[in-house]
């Protein structure tokens, strides 16, 4: 299936903040996510999905919105995938708990 722009805007803001919603609703902690296996597992798909769709929006639209790290955040996606076992769990915490509210304000605004 392809999808609009708008479709992708749509999904990365739908699994970012079913994953910020599971975080709080489950009272996950930064030190949980670095020590858990289960949780690191559980953080990676919607982090996969959000960059996915955020490397196949299209340049026209990445380029209307410099001011988002669109590369930073679809380098993250390919960072997982090719190199899972070298993850600094540090830096995904760091996403999680520091970046991602910050980002979804950003595309539920432009969306």
């Amino acid at each position: 299936m392809k999808y609009t722009d708008n479709d992708r805007l749509e999904k990365i803001s739908s699994k970012g903040h079913e994953l910020l919603k599971y975080i709080s609703d489950n009272n996950v902690t930064r030190e949980d996510l670095l020590t858990t296996t289960s949780l690191q597992w559980l953080v990676t798909t919607p982090l996969y999905n959000i960059g996915e769709h955020v490397y196949y929006l299209s340049d026209e639209f990445k380029n209307k919105y410099k001011d988002v790290p669109w590369n930073l955040i679809s380098g993250l996606r390919h960072r997982l995938v090719h190199d899972y076992e070298g993850t600094n769990w540090s830096i995904i915490c760091d996403v999680i708990f520091d970046e991602l509210p910050s980002f979804l304000n950003q595309i539920d605004s432009i969306k």
